[in-house]
């Protein structure tokens, strides 16, 4: 029997509140309205929305609005966490986090290196994509890993200096029919 080295990373979703204000998003009364273009639309600029990328720095301020005049709803501070565009408006993207959580953010502190999350329980990480397979390390629900590539049912993730496959369904970052090569 192969005995499984713990991986105790926390990399869990860390929201700073800013001024006191919730996640929950409500739009300040005196910053204009603004209307976005519809998810799963082909936008001029590039790539259809809805679509997986991550935080590409390690403090990131979400607001209520698409712009620098809206208030500022909490902070991310970690880079890598992956969130999901689900609307573009200029250069800013309404994003949503593993949480549900949804605010508009800068594209420019966004990034297309693709980063999962493990959801629901500790996940083994396997050798092949196979549960038969020889299992390298357990991954703690909430830990963040580099999206190498998909093959099926199964995704090739790099987590510090580990490098295996776990169940696409374990992850939250990547759609169920999604192809990352």
């Amino acid at each position: 029997m192969t005995r499984l080295r713990p991986l105790a990373v926390v990399c869990a979703l860390l929201l700073l509140p800013a001024s006191g204000l919730a996640p929950a998003l409500a739009q300040s009364a005196d910053a204009p309205a603004a209307e976005a273009p519809q998810a799963g639309n082909e936008d001029e600029s590039g790539p259809k929305t809805p679509r997986f990328v991550s935080l590409g720095s390690s403090e990131i301020n979400v607001r209520t609005g698409p712009g620098s005049q809206y208030p500022i709803a909490w902070k991310y501070v970690r880079a890598g966490l992956p969130v999901e565009i689900v609307a573009e408006f200029e250069y800013w993207r309404k994003i949503r986090d593993q949480d549900g959580s949804v605010g508009w953010v800068h594209k420019s502190l966004l990034s297309g290196k693709r980063f999962v999350v493990v959801v629901g329980a500790a996940r083994v990480v396997f050798d092949e994509a196979a549960e038969t397979s020889r299992p390298i390390v357990r991954l703690e629900a909430g830990v963040v890993a580099r999206l190498n590539r998909c093959r099926g049912d199964w995704c090739r993730v790099d987590i510090e200096g580990y490098r295996g496959w776990l169940k696409r369904a374990w992850l939250w970052g990547i759609y169920p029919d999604e192809t990352v090569n």
